[in-house]
């Protein structure tokens, strides 16, 4: 099992979504191909989740926000993959 950093995929990538966890390859290091892909599952989720809420038009700091999760979550999803690519 591995160490997320916040205890559990679910918290790593909720962290990953408001900024406090910053992802690289490095930031991958040591896990295993299960743990990436429990960390994709979590990051795939909350990604839905961000989307489905839909902040008024009007509210642009609102948008701003949600562009930036949707954005971190986006790239880290990338990475992620990447990494369980080259693990493989």
């Amino acid at each position: 099992m591995a160490n997320f950093m916040g205890g559990s995929a679910t918290n790593m990538a909720s962290q990953i979504c408001d900024g406090f966890i910053l992802v690289s390859t490095a930031t991958f290091r040591g896990y295993t191909v299960a743990d990436l892909q429990a960390l994709r599952l979590e990051l795939d989720k909350l990604l839905r989740t961000i989307r489905a809420e839909v902040p008024p038009a009007d509210d642009a700091l609102a948008q701003a926000a949600r562009n930036r999760k949707i954005s971190r979550l986006s790239s880290s999803l990338q990475v992620v993959g990447a990494k369980i690519t080259t693990t493989r």
